[in-house]
């Protein structure tokens, strides 16, 4: 058999293993618990320098929230098992010592959605200074992929889309566990009960200046985001949701569908209660409709972890989409 002949013969077994491949990872959907990692790395490495700068980048507290939470869950594995059963997390970083000082990302290695990230470094100081690079675009690709997992889920029973889109003319992929409280002209509020407490989505609308009206939009927010807080109620007599006033808000300014938008995290509070808990809150600038569209999550959750909750609520926002008009 000459060497055409066999290449002949071999090229078409190759594509079609290579498609097999594809096939298997496309089917073999990834099924990891929502914000973990799995920090592939030897024992020495782990127990020294670059492990507490790896513990002290991926698993500081969460802002926000009322319990101190990790950013994320960290599992840490001996580099060894990184062939075995390991290769099924949706999110893994390898690290290791080289004679290269290398940075890299891949994708759907082994199943789908996954990020792998390989870090190495010729010392501990190469290590840690790679570490102090990446680790914003690390932290934001993994959100990123952690929001689409969680839309995903979300995508399998959704609400009818009819209420949201007559009303705000809005599509949100709301999961079919939230429940309808309270339905006015331009607010509605819905809700899912938990055995350990309860997560809540607002959603209503205010004139475009009311945020924008002067320079002080962080308290514009807290204002308009206080006055709606009328309609939210707790179990005592007298009882309003307000923005707690010990601690300042963050603020961020992003974009959601394409539009300007504030995105605000803090903590609110009852008063003349003692619930309390985070909340996130989106005001979206929406000039075709000459509104401010507010998009707005929270969670009571006082024997419960909150920060997962937190991430549901902002899976369900950011899958907002606005009608054209």
């Amino acid at each position: 058999m000459n060497k055409t002949h066999f290449l002949l013969l071999i090229i078409p077994f190759l594509f079609f293993s290579c498609l097999k491949k594809n096939e298997r990872i496309h089917q073999h959907k990834n099924s990891s618990k929502i914000n973990t990692i799995s920090i592939i790395i030897d024992d020495q490495l782990w127990y020294g320098e670059v492990g507490d700068s790896i513990r002290n980048k991926f698993a500081s507290p969460v802002i926000g929230l009322i319990q101190e939470e990790p950013l994320f869950t960290i599992n840490q594995y001996p580099a060894k098992i990184l062939e075995g059963f390991m290769t099924d997390g949706r999110n893994i970083i390898v690290v290791k010592k080289s004679n290269v000082s290398k940075f890299e990302i891949t994708k759907n290695v082994y199943t789908s959605p996954q990020n792998v990230f390989r870090i190495s470094g010729k010392s501990v100081s190469d290590i840690i200074n790679a570490f102090e690079i990446h680790t914003p675009q690390i932290i934001r690709i993994i959100r990123e992929t952690e929001i689409a997992e969680c839309q995903r889920i979300n995508s399998k029973s959704l609400l009818d889309p009819a209420i949201l889109n007559n009303k705000f003319h809005i599509k949100l992929d709301v999961p079919t566990g939230y429940n309808f409280v309270l339905h006015k002209r331009n607010f509605i509020w819905l809700k899912k009960e938990m055995a350990s407490g309860s997560t809540s989505l607002l959603i209503y609308q205010v004139p475009i200046n009311n945020i924008t009206k002067n320079s002080d939009i962080v308290g514009n927010i807290v204002r308009m985001r206080d006055s709606v807080g009328r309609y939210i109620k707790g179990r005592e007599p007298n009882t309003r949701m307000i923005t707690e006033e010990a601690y300042a808000p963050y603020f961020s300014k992003i974009s959601i569908d394409g539009k300007k938008a504030y995105e605000t995290k803090g903590t609110w509070d009852l008063r003349n209660d003692f619930m309390t808990g985070p909340f996130i809150n989106y005001a979206i600038i929406d000039k075709a409709y000459n509104r401010i569209l507010v998009l707005e999550g929270f969670c009571y959750s006082p024997s419960h972890e909150e920060r997962d909750s937190m991430l549901e609520l902002e899976a369900i926002i950011k899958s907002v989409k606005i009608n054209n008009r």
